[in-house]
């Protein structure tokens, strides 16, 4: 669930023009906005990312202001950088992978967001460079971060948690999404299931406990990303609501309950059909 700030419509799908598979920073679903201003919604994850530029009008004037250097990409060049790279950085979308920067370039295939890469340091045209099997790729500028991204490449599970009390009274559809969260963010640690109010009642709502922003997003965004799979009815994050039935209108402001707890500002609810 993409947070909030006014949250806009969650893009998981679709390779993006430009070099991006998943999404577009750019124009991504959540607005981002600050952590300690939660009545105007959700911020999103705190960005390591470098400045984008991913919309064929950005990229025009990018490589307008940018001249690559003299002889940056002949053979000497592009060798020296590839022997030369030393740091490694983690993907944080699906992305496209070029033969070189520029308008020019040819698509290669793709490469899977949580994946670790060897960078050369350099960038132009809106694109970095890369080393995959001991060759120079280039993939969009501003997908790439120091740390894994919190759930990036994880997928779903029903191997068993460490608390298996969790699942007691909840139906097979809620357990699997415990599952395949407590997998996924490990780091998550209390959790809420069964109870006699509202959506828990029926054994079809986990509350995953989590005052981190950054954090909740992140899983927000991956409860968004398998809907389907998990057969989902509503996410609640931060006093917003998305529901698949409805995911063209976005994450949709809810009215105030009144507390932290009661607005999920503490948890992501999620409930399945």
């Amino acid at each position: 669930m993409a947070v909030i700030a006014p949250l806009a419509v969650l893009a998981t799908a679709g390779v993006v023009a430009l070099g991006v598979g998943a999404a577009d920073p750019a124009a991504s679903d959540l607005t981002k906005i600050s952590a300690d201003a939660p009545a105007a919604g959700l911020s999103a994850v705190p960005s390591q990312r470098s400045e984008v530029v991913t919309r064929a009008e950005d990229r025009a004037k990018h490589v307008r202001l940018t001249p690559v250097p003299p002889n940056a990409m002949s053979k000497a060049a592009i060798q020296a950088a590839v022997d030369g790279a030393k740091r490694k950085q983690w993907t944080t979308d699906e992305l496209n992978i070029w033969n070189q920067p520029g308008d020019k370039a040819t698509q290669l295939g793709e490469i899977e967001a949580g994946k670790k890469v060897l960078v050369t340091g350099r960038t132009f045209w809106g694109r970095t460079e890369i080393v995959l099997d001991g060759q120079s790729r280039w993939v969009t500028t501003g997908y790439l971060a120091d740390e894994k991204p919190a759930g990036a490449g994880a997928g779903l599970s029903m191997e068993p948690c460490p608390d298996g009390s969790v699942e007691n009274g909840l139906t097979d559809a809620a357990v699997y999404v415990y599952r395949s969260v407590c997998h996924a963010f490990p780091e998550i640690t209390s959790y809420g299931g069964w109870d006699a109010h509202g959506e828990h009642a029926s054994g079809k709502a986990i509350d995953i406990m989590t005052s981190d922003v950054a954090l909740g997003t992140a899983i927000a965004e991956f409860l968004q990303a398998h809907a389907s799979e998990l057969n989902l009815y509503d996410v609640i994050w931060r006093q917003h609501i998305w529901t698949p039935v409805r995911s063209s209108e976005g994450w949709r402001m809810m009215p105030s309950r009144g507390s932290a707890t009661a607005n999920h500002y503490d948890h992501v609810h999620v409930s399945v059909n």
